[in-house]
């Protein structure tokens, strides 16, 4: 029966963020359960084509991109596919009309992984939103459940917590992206010559795409408001990690956040949503 097909889709998605991310897996339980499965989903598609373009070194990367690109628009126009995380992130577009330039701009920013070893300001900025930004704009889809008006004022904010999110992990992997993957994201940076003045321009930046992600996320509905903010917590706390490193320990290895500090940061953003003081 297809509805038992579905449930294992979903299940299959669950499975991928749990395994990739203790931080969203976390932050996803703190959302209204309703929308646990749509969000499983979205991280579970997202994750795949990372893992294409970051990981399958020894494969043919850009015709596996090609090959998952082209089973994605066919399971959107049929409804059903095969492949079960592909399966489950059909069904979210369709419940909660997201759109379909969101996910081309999502696979034109995977494409570029596959080339582009040095970023300009431009296409920087291009990669942000494609990798980052509009990811958030189609969980907003899923947190604001048709409500056009509420999504329409909250996606830049939306756009905001992606982007912060992304630049926090460029500056955590600099050491992997560059070493081994040949990858140096933010523009005009030389990372032989990478220095504490430089890491704290970047910061600079970070830390203003996080003060507007935080006054949106004070605006979501309730039913996603804690996670989000579970989530958006999380980050803060690597990043403020990442502030207090210097340039060259960055570069040198990667910052975490122990799973001890992240029940820490859990009951703490428990109290204040319990307090109404997010």
């Amino acid at each position: 029966m297809k509805h038992l097909f579905d449930r294992v889709s979903f299940e299959s998605s669950k499975m991928v963020t749990k395994t990739y991310s203790t931080s969203f897996s976390l932050g996803i339980n703190c959302l209204n359960t309703r929308f646990h499965n749509a969000i499983y989903a979205i991280y579970g598609f997202v994750r795949l084509a990372d893992e294409i373009v970051d990981s399958f070194h020894d494969f043919e990367k850009p015709k596996l991109l090609q090959e998952f690109k082209i089973e994605m628009y066919q399971a959107i126009a049929r409804k059903i596919s095969l492949n079960p995380i592909l399966n489950s992130f059909q069904h979210v577009v369709h419940d909660f009309n997201i759109e379909i330039e969101l996910i081309d701009t999502f696979m034109k920013s995977m494409e570029m992984d596959l080339h582009k070893e040095a970023h300009s300001q431009q296409s920087y900025n291009e990669y942000i939103l494609g990798s980052a930004e509009v990811v958030g704009l189609m969980c907003l889809r899923v947190f604001t459940e048709r409500n056009e008006d509420m999504y329409q004022a909250l996606k830049p904010t939306a756009m905001s917590l992606g982007a912060a999110f992304q630049k926090v992990n460029f500056l955590r992997d600099l050491n992997n992206d560059y070493k081994i993957l040949g990858r140096v994201y933010f523009p005009q940076i030389n990372l032989d010559q990478f220095s504490d003045k430089e890491k704290s321009a970047i910061e600079l930046n970070i830390e203003h795409d996080f003060d507007a992600a935080l006054s949106g996320i004070k605006q979501l509905p309730r039913s996603s408001r804690f996670g989000v903010y579970v989530a958006f917590v999380y980050y803060k706390a690597l990043f403020n990690k990442i502030e207090s490193t210097s340039s060259y320990n960055i570069l040198s290895k990667r910052i975490r956040i122990p799973n001890y500090r992240k029940i820490s940061l859990l009951a703490g953003s428990y109290f204040k949503h319990s307090l109404r003081l997010i």
